[in-house]
């Protein structure tokens, strides 16, 4: 076998680019696909009418949305990197409580922080920016319901990352593009109501549209303008939990896998998903409040236009790097089986694979984002929209797609070792990192910006996310291949068994090996067996 290929036990032999796209594709359709939702919501939201009220509330309640969720969601990334290294490791009966634990963790986060949060988003909205009293109605309503419905969120999330690190991405895929259908059709019907949009001149998107309304009246669905957006990505995010949770508790899986015995509540599993999640759930919770800071306050500042213009660009940025996130996801469950069946060698050799795929993909990104920058802004306003409104819609999302362009492969470094030091169990330093980062040149950088060089307008904290992106990724580049993640160890691989002493005879096990596998047919082990200490 070539020394950089490793497989299933007893499966066909797979180059390694073979293997990183069979894991990785599913993944990245994932990825877009949720992408394309929150595209399509801008799309249709942008149809209820010329004033651009109705993208920038759906885009700042989207990412205020985020703010209490997005610790959680942090944490429960690591599911993958246990899942996958247990997989490596040989002991994929014990990856199902780690995906429990998330789902428990999530209910209880959901009652401790989203719902109180909910209560105090409107305020914070009147407070944190200098947002009309229309813009603040909208958003708030619009993040309150994402904020409500957000435990259906979280446990999606949860056990996709099962699935991430079983290196069964298909199930993912096939939950989001069902979430993808529906929430389509709901936001159709809700939204609109019994009135279709202005036409576009587009027969199939007319046709689509008269067809809702027409459903919608015979319904009495009324319409909801924002809020019917919000609903229908609620709507969508519960298939996209469902489907795979229904596969997750299959007859099947729980024969193979045991995923029905470890359903309680697991301090011990909720414990190691903390222990190495932590760093994760700072950077993530770090980063949607830097951007939210940045679109709402920062960027919003210079009023409605420039907050619409930026939230249309920020949704090409999102069919750049989601895709890329996606790989991301699927170097770090390769890295992690590679660190589970003690290859850091071949971890290392994942990892670089997956950055050529990244650099590739989102250089090509950020040359269509400046050949094409005028005509993708265009194409989210509304047709009643005055010239002159148009016309400084599009001079102001223009300049924001040329900066996007600028850092598009600088992203591609952040976005690709991030997962792999994340696969390997090196999660603090890109956290501390990231931290302070994103403070000093979003945070910082960014209001200097606002109020040192006004006449630059709404690019002027743009040019600090530049900088903040750029310098990201050179930072986790120059950690990644200083090779520290080499040395950690969550979980020990099984040793090669020793021979049978007589022929006919079962291979013995060592004494440890032997207890731990009859702790584990018990239900009673931790899930994670780690290395010895000194």
């Amino acid at each position: 076998m070539h020394p950089d290929t490793h497989t299933a036990a007893g499966g066909p032999e797979r180059s390694p680019l073979a293997d990183m796209l069979l894991v990785a594709a599913p993944v990245v359709a994932t990825m877009t696909s949720y992408t394309l939702m929150q595209f399509v919501d801008a799309l249709m939201v942008g149809k209820i009418g010329p004033d651009p009220v109705y993208i920038a509330a759906q885009g700042n309640g989207m990412v205020w949305s985020f703010v209490p969720v997005s610790g959680m969601m942090g944490l429960l990334t690591v599911i993958n990197t246990f899942v996958s290294q247990n997989l490596g490791a040989g002991r994929a009966h014990r990856a199902p409580a780690y995906a429990w634990a998330g789902l428990w963790m999530s209910l209880l986060s959901w009652l401790v922080v989203m719902l109180p949060f909910a209560a105090v988003i409107g305020p914070a909205f009147e407070r944190l920016t200098n947002h009309d009293a229309r813009l603040v109605e909208l958003e708030t309503a619009y993040a309150r319901i994402l904020i409500g419905a957000s435990v259906v969120t979280l446990w999606s999330r949860a056990i996709a990352q099962y699935f991430y690190g079983m290196h069964k991405p298909v199930v993912v895929f096939v939950a989001t593009v069902a979430g993808n259908a529906v929430n389509i059709i709901a936001n159709a019907l809700l939204i609109f109501g019994p009135t279709a949009p202005a036409r576009s001149g587009n027969a199939l998107v007319d046709g689509f549209f008269d067809l809702s309304a027409a459903a919608a009246g015979a319904l009495g669905i009324p319409a909801l303008g924002v809020t019917g957006a919000a609903w229908g990505t609620v709507i969508g995010t519960v298939f996209e939990f469902v489907v795979p949770m229904a596969v997750f508790l299959s007859p099947a899986y729980a024969r193979r896998f045991g995923t029905h015995a470890a359903w309680r509540p697991s301090l011990p599993h909720a414990r190691d998903i903390a222990r190495i999640g932590w760093p994760g759930a700072m950077m993530f919770v770090n980063e949607i409040v830097c951007w939210a800071y940045l679109m709402a306050a920062l960027v919003g500042h210079f009023g409605r236009e420039h907050n619409t213009a930026g939230w249309i660009a920020l949704r090409y940025m999102h069919l750049a790097f989601m895709p890329a996130i996606g790989l991301s996801i699927a170097v770090t469950a390769q890295v992690g089986k590679c660190m589970g069946m003690g290859r850091p060698d071949l971890a290392a050799r994942r990892a670089w694979l997956g950055l050529s795929l990244n650099m590739g993909y989102m250089t090509v990104c950020g040359v269509l984002m400046v050949v094409f920058r005028e005509p993708a802004i265009e194409l989210f306003l509304d047709p009643t929209t005055p010239d002159d409104a148009r016309a400084r819609l599009v001079a102001i999302g223009a300049q924001v797609m040329i900066a996007a362009a600028v850092f598009q492969v600088f992203d591609a470094l952040g976005i690709t070792f991030i997962g792999a030091l994340r696969g390997a169990g090196d999660t603090v330093w890109p956290g501390v990192a990231t931290l302070v980062l994103a403070w000093t040149l979003l945070f910082g950088m960014g209001t200097w910006m606002v109020h040192a060089h006004p006449e630059l307008g709404s690019i002027g904290p743009w040019i600090a996310a530049s900088a903040y992106i750029i310098l990201l990724g050179l930072a986790v580049t120059v950690r990644f291949a200083s090779g520290k993640w080499k040395t950690i160890k969550l979980v020990e691989p099984l040793r090669e068994l020793a021979p049978p002493a007589e022929p006919g005879h079962a291979p013995a096990l060592t004494a440890r090996q032997a207890a731990g596998e009859a702790l584990a047919a018990a239900g009673t082990v931790d899930g994670v067996v780690e290395a010895p200490r000194e």
